[in-house]
């Protein structure tokens, strides 16, 4: 059987711990290891995932890429600080060398006990570099499976993403009707309960140092850099937010699939989403943007940028429509995103060296 690594980057997660652990070891699939990054650990994350897995080991970044054992049951890496979604991941992609396949799960996704076994089915045509099930969107506090087997309420089918950028997931807020029960090549996954290909993985990553890593029968050197990941396979530039889609976009340009898995079931309590009637409702657009958190809307607003730049194969007239009334919109009614303009300023120039590794 293929080993699977299922990897959390929890962020002061406490009450979602105790259903989405158990989800986690009540799969049917057994071939697996789980890798917990401790990212926020202000509401004692760590502490309960210790008392509840007394042989769950903690180890500080350092000592988890020094020591040569693969890990085995449940393993916590605290780095001590925030380090994000991005290089949380990329830590974790880089040890595990030998796993064929890694289960991301949110903190706040539940899967269904069959979710790992029915993914795996979905990488059976050797293309498949990304994977994802059927989300349903679930209430914080739902957490008895059978409650939830009755949410309906579509929280993802996959990412479609259209010429001006904007990537939205399939189905959101919609009942499903069975109108996703067919698998489809979609054109990203979500990371809320995504399954990557390790040779996918390893087919997009970029030197830190630069380089671009993609160097046939030949092997990479990396010692001279400093003990951290030496590779980045989610953007660590974005950190958190739109670094799943940056990641299924490269795999999509390099000539790997993404696809939608429909057997695959799982919950997402999401934080942040779309608004429900995108555009068409500008009320409830406003309405729902100025309610996320401020660090989020310039998260979303920079990486979602940076994204387009980075992968779409032309500068479309629909981009520049929609990143003008999008900047009117924040001019109006959130000013305080364009906090972020330093920071984007500053890695503009990374993100576009990037670009051209990876498409020379």
């Amino acid at each position: 059987m293929p080993r699977v690594i299922v990897v959390q980057v929890v962020f002061n997660n406490r009450p979602w711990i105790e259903p989405v652990f158990s989800a986690i070891f009540n799969q049917t699939y057994k071939d697996f290891n789980v890798v917990a990054v401790i990212s926020g650990n202000a509401d004692g994350s760590k502490e309960l995932i210790q008392s509840k897995f007394p042989e769950a080991k903690s180890r500080t970044v350092d000592e988890f890429l020094e020591n040569s054992d693969s890990g085995t049951g449940i393993e916590i890496i605290d780095p001590g600080y925030n380090i994000g979604f991005a290089k949380g991941h990329n830590l974790v992609f880089e040890k595990y060398h030998d796993a064929e396949f890694f289960q991301l799960v949110n903190p706040d996704m539940i899967m269904q006990p069959d979710y790992i076994e029915n993914m795996l089915k979905g990488f059976e045509d050797e293309k498949v570099g990304a994977a994802t099930g059927k989300l349903y969107q679930m209430e914080h506090g739902t957490w008895n499976m059978e409650q939830l087997r009755k949410s309906k309420t579509i929280d993802t089918t996959g990412v479609e993403i259209s010429k001006s950028g904007r990537a939205r997931d399939r189905g959101q807020y919609e009942l499903d009707i069975g109108q996703y029960d067919a698998s489809a090549i979609v054109d990203a996954v979500s990371g809320a309960g995504a399954m990557y290909r390790h040779q996918a993985l390893k087919a997009v990553k970029i030197l830190k140092s630069g380089q671009w890593s993609v160097v046939s029968g030949q092997k990479l050197v990396t010692s001279h850099l400093p003990l951290d990941t030496s590779f980045e396979f989610f953007d660590e530039d974005f950190h958190s937010y739109w670094e799943d889609v940056d990641l299924s976009w490269r795999m999509k340009n390099k000539g790997w699939k993404n696809v939608f898995v429909p057997s695959a079931v799982g919950y997402h309590g999401r934080a942040a989403g779309s608004s429900k009637n995108g555009y068409s409702d500008v009320l409830g657009f406003i309405k729902h943007h100025r309610a996320l958190p401020e660090k989020i809307r310039q998260l979303n607003y920079k990486n979602h940028i940076f994204m387009y730049i980075k992968n779409s194969p032309y500068f479309y007239p629909q981009f520049f429509v929609r990143e003008f009334f999008m900047l009117i919109y924040i001019l109006l009614f959130e000013i305080s995103t364009l906090k972020v303009l330093p920071e984007f300023l500053r890695q503009l120039p990374k993100i576009w060296k990037k670009k051209k590794l990876i498409y020379p």
